[in-house]
């Protein structure tokens, strides 16, 4: 557009935003009568426009009042403008998932992991495509295979099935012959780093890896290169994982369509993965990776392991750092891995979690994890009115029936609760707000228009109607969110953890508001052969008790221990 129009849009944004302190507006009711004015400014007339759309009445007199205060507005939107933001510079404002009052104490127990008998490597190493963590760790460690053999296997399986399913952005092949050629030498030496070392793994393409693209998975970002390193890369490196592969996400984080198309769920070509974590998900679904690294905001582990079949865990909010991280929701983002296993997700959890002093939103809080920890000791409740709810999906409601007649098999005694009584999806706008400053630039510049999806639910859309949430109303929204989480604390006095349907209820954005964790993974198979999948949610920094009884869970059905047949 020519820049005198360019301008003329620019400010009118600004008026939305000034206006939207005390209202919530529409685009098209201002932007005409702006249009018709030289030199636009706030009139009465959109000031009274604006009321009647958010349900407001303002008196004469206290319009007048308002008119110098709102150019104002405009004036200091313009000069914070002038000032450069990244998508990695936070707001001076941190979340904390702990409600005033409550204490959280976790039993500083020491890690240990199963030690799983491996006989012998298979001749062929394609047949390792599938081996979770936990029995790769004792083939490299008992150097009956190589990395760089499993590394090769893994980056040969990425080229031959990834164009199909349209889940990896980068082979990073260089970097990982590199790393996997350090971690053989250093284990021939006797230098074990731990149950990672020389594992082949695929990040999510938000993570910054220097000299490679980071894509975030939009056409405006797919050349943007970021020579600061991710922590739960470098952490993953420290622990001795070979990273090959960076794997798709749906633009910016939301669904599983990209710059360079739909990344399909392998157990069903005609069906997307789901997202964000869509490459994620796809790829350890696949067996293109031993592991994979996701992230969720709302609902982006969660819904792609159930689509594909995988184990995923979200982990409370605070517990793994996202520098390096694209942002999408300051208060909201959450890193974790994805899996073929509940203990692989720990074993990785372990690695990446804790402090760095670079993410001022962590906490310094044991993991603890052990496989062997009691459950009948453990606490766990059942969301009643999600399981009796009636559901579209009958074949699936039925597999979550026979869950809870599973768990009680195990020897454990469910306990009915139910989650607080506040309006959960009228805080969505939360997220919405923050990703809409964290991609201000993009919005304001036009780029949005590069993004493949351009629908009402898609993130231009979103963006730009969320540049009309009031400050105010943020601000209130947060507050309810507070009474969420003293409410959802009384909630988890009364178990150590729960089970639900995965997308029971209100259940999936709640948890992601107050930032507890969650781990997904597959419960069965309807009869055209896709997974359905399980939700346990744990107590803030409880994964270990949570990921306990998940793991009996896992291990008693076998559900994880199938696999799709791949087309190439």
């Amino acid at each position: 557009m020519p820049a005198s129009t360019d301008m003329t849009r620019r400010r009118f944004l600004g008026y939305f935003s000034a206006i939207g302190l005390s209202s919530t507006l529409m685009p098209g009711v201002l932007w005409s009568r702006v249009q018709e004015q030289e030199a636009p400014t706030v009139t009465l007339e959109m000031l009274e426009d604006a009321e009647r759309l958010a349900g407001l009445s303002f008196t004469e007199e206290e319009r007048q009042l308002m008119l110098r205060g709102l150019e104002e507005y405009l004036e200091s939107y313009e000069a914070l403008r002038a000032v450069e933001l990244s998508n990695s510079v936070p707001p001076a404002l941190y979340f904390n998932p702990v409600p005033p009052g409550t204490a959280v104490e976790r039993p500083a127990r020491p890690f240990r992991r199963s030690r799983v008998r491996v006989d012998g490597a298979p001749a062929e190493l394609d047949e390792l495509a599938f081996w979770p963590v936990t029995r790769l760790a004792e083939l490299i460690e008992s150097r009956r295979v190589r990395s760089v053999d499993l590394t090769r296997m893994y980056m040969q399986r990425l080229r031959t099935y990834g164009p199909k399913l349209e889940c990896v952005i980068t082979v990073t092949e260089a970097l990982a012959l590199e790393q996997a050629r350090q971690a053989d030498a250093e284990i021939a030496a006797g230098r074990y780093r731990g149950p990672l070392h020389g594992i082949p793994w695929g990040a999510k393409d938000l993570l910054a890896v220097p000299e490679h693209v980071t894509t975030w998975g939009a056409r405006p970002y797919r050349d943007q290169r970021l020579e600061r390193e991710a922590t739960v890369v470098r952490r993953l490196e420290e622990a001795g994982a070979v990273m090959v592969a960076k794997l798709t996400l749906g633009a910016l984080a939301w669904g599983d369509v990209w710059y360079g198309g739909r990344t399909r769920n392998p157990w069903n070509y005609e069906q997307g993965s789901s997202g964000s974590s869509a490459g994620s998900a796809a790829a350890t679904a696949a067996g293109l990776v031993g592991f994979s690294i996701g992230s969720e905001t709302y609902g982006s582990i969660v819904s792609p392991s159930t689509r594909c079949g995988t184990t995923g865990l979200r982990p409370t909010f605070g517990r793994v750092s996202r520098y390096g991280a694209m942002a999408l929701a300051w208060s909201m983002d959450k890193i974790g891995p994805i899996c073929r296993g509940v203990e692989d997700c720990a074993l990785v959890l372990q690695a990446i979690q804790g402090p760095d002093g670079l993410d001022l939103s962590l906490f310094d809080i044991p993991f603890g994890w052990d496989p062997d920890i009691d459950i009948q000791g453990l606490r766990v409740g059942y969301l009643k009115s999600a399981f009796e709810a009636e559901r579209r999906d009958e074949e699936w409601a039925e597999l979550d029936r026979r869950t809870l007649a599973a768990l009680e098999a195990l020897g454990l005694e469910l306990v009915p609760i139910e989650l607080p009584d506040l309006p959960v999806g009228a805080m969505l706008f939360i997220l919405y707000a923050e990703a809409a400053a964290a991609f201000d630039q993009l919005t304001r510049s036009d780029q949005d228009d590069l993004l493949v999806r351009q629908t009402r639910n898609a993130w231009p859309n979103v963006f730009r109607q969320s540049r009309l949430v009031p400050a105010v109303e943020y601000l209130q929204a947060n507050r309810v969110r507070m009474l969420l989480m003293q409410r959802m604390s009384d909630v988890m006095e009364q178990v150590d953890l729960y089970v639900t349907p995965s997308f029971g209820g209100s259940n999936l954005l709640l948890t992601n508001l107050t930032g507890h964790p969650c781990v997904v993974l597959p419960n069965g198979f309807r009869a055209n052969g896709t997974p359905t999948s399980i939700s346990f949610v744990g107590r803030l920094f409880g994964e270990a008790e949570m990921m306990a009884v998940a793991r009996a869970y896992q291990n008693a059905t076998g559900f994880h221990e199938r696999h799709p047949e791949l087309q190439r």
